[in-house]
């Protein structure tokens, strides 16, 4: 294996385990216990053989849903994000620790203590992947409903990342004395932070100290102008859905246009698309794979349901390897209940519908064949591990992506290949490190130092 000159750029990889979601294959025989600790540690030392920069959780405040009833197609039963990384920490020395923890229905006061406590009882690897929620099915369970409509959500995300920032700044490095003193703290270097507009509403002083990186790295994910805006304004890290080329350029393009509008440099933040990769020994073999990847993600009760959605009634009793439906659609538009309706398909249904059956019909698709051609979810990257490699290093130097943040198929078995096999080739292509030479998560992505100034 060569080392190359460390100029070069590098490709950045994290793992992102939802815990649902049609992409996890848990059903098969060969899938390690979804629940276990002993599955969480091991693949988490597994990824830090890897050098990978960090370990993402999902977070679900409420079991899914379809049409009302619980969705039970998707594995369920998450342990808290920030509990469960606080175990990884102990199994771990070096990869970074990322809980996904919600804006709308956690409060910035609470959140920012129990994130900073995993920030330095890590030692400076902890991350908060922001992230917010317009399901009315998810605020039920905090009597909120659907409290806040799209625009509004982005807007109290700004808020509560600000009130969170400004408390880990409101303790200072120096805070703590020495025996000797009058009092365990200088006078005046742990600060009360206050809050009071209608979507953000506190008083608080920080009880935790900051880490050796300052303050937990902050990841955000949304692709809508609220959500990018949001980005520029706050993260350190965008997690993206863009992995074909030219789509990433133009986000990368975007994003740091809106960067240097909030005062921040290009090299402030990284991209780090979503991205399912599928390996083979060739090129055909890898084909062959991803055919069967997807074919295990959509079953035929899982396009059942799938469709569900669309057609606003039950389905159950049709044949999933049968035509379409011959029932007409419900004139609603679709129920995001179950939180996985993207915004762009939660109006002119009918119009999909239309165009589905024209495919269906032309094509002589099934239920399932139709919904393994247009439902969401397709590994973004398939090949031998060279030709990842080599698309990898393009898209890094040329700073379309920063790296990638990978949904694995099957646990532990794709992501063991991946380090034994993609790794290497990266690493002789010298795109990617050969050691870590840093201890802290932001050490990792190569950031520069917290510059968090403004009103506390």
């Amino acid at each position: 294996m060569t080392d190359r000159p460390s100029t070069e750029p590098q490709v950045h990889l994290g793992v992102f385990l939802t815990g649902v979601g049609p992409q996890l294959i848990w059903a098969h025989p060969d899938a390690a216990p979804h629940m276990a600790i002993e599955t969480f540690v091991d693949v988490v030392q597994l990824l830090e053989r890897g050098l990978f920069d960090a370990f993402f959780l999902g977070e679900g405040l409420r079991v899914r849903e379809n049409r009302g009833r619980p969705y039970d197609l998707d594995v369920a039963g998450r342990p808290d994000a920030i509990t469960q990384l606080a175990a990884l920490a102990g199994a771990t020395s070096r990869i970074g620790l990322v809980a996904t923890q919600n804006t709308t229905y956690n409060e910035p006061a609470d959140l920012a203590r129990r994130l900073a406590s995993l920030d330095l009882l890590s030692d400076g690897r902890a991350g908060w992947n922001i992230v917010t929620t317009d399901n009315a099915w998810t605020g039920e369970n905090f009597r909120h409903g659907g409290w806040l409509e799209h625009a509004r959500r982005y807007e109290r995300a700004g808020e509560f990342v600000e009130a969170a920032k400004a408390l880990w700044a409101a303790w200072e490095p120096d805070a703590a004395q020495d025996a000797r003193a009058k009092s365990w703290s200088r006078p005046g270097a742990i600060a009360d932070v206050r809050r009071a507009t209608d979507l953000v509403h506190l008083t608080a002083t920080p009880t935790v100290p900051g880490s050796r990186q300052g303050r937990p790295v902050l990841f955000q994910a949304g692709d809508s102008a609220g959500g990018r805006d949001l980005a520029a304004r706050h993260a350190d890290v965008v997690f993206t859905a863009h992995t074909e080329y030219d789509a990433a350029l133009a986000y990368a393009t975007d994003l740091r246009e809106r960067l240097a509008r909030h005062g921040r440099s290009p090299d402030s933040l990284r991209i780090l698309p979503g991205a399912g990769v599928v390996l083979g020994d060739t090129p055909a073999d890898a084909e062959d794979k991803a055919r069967w990847v997807r074919e295990e993600q959509i079953t035929g009760p899982r396009a059942l349901a799938y469709f569900e959605q669309y057609w606003g009634a039950d389905l159950s009793g049709y044949d999933p390897d049968g035509p379409l439906p011959d029932i007409e659609p419900s004139a609603d538009e679709l129920d995001p209940s179950r939180g996985t309706i993207s915004i762009d398909r939660r109006k002119g249904k009918l119009d999909l519908i239309a165009r589905w059956r024209e495919q269906a019909a032309a094509q002589g698709l099934s239920i399932r064949q139709l919904a393994l051609e247009v439902s969401p979810g397709h590994p973004s990257f398939v090949g031998t591990p060279g030709q990842v490699a080599d698309e990898w290093a393009r898209f890094v130097r040329t700073r379309a992506v920063d790296g990638f943040n990978l949904l694995p198929y099957l646990i532990p078995q794709s992501l063991t290949e991946i380090v034994e096999k993609l790794v290497p080739a990266l690493q002789d292509r010298g795109v990617y490190r050969t050691e870590y030479t840093g201890g802290t998560l932001r050490d990792h992505l190569a950031l520069p130092p917290v510059d968090d100034t403004g009103p506390r």
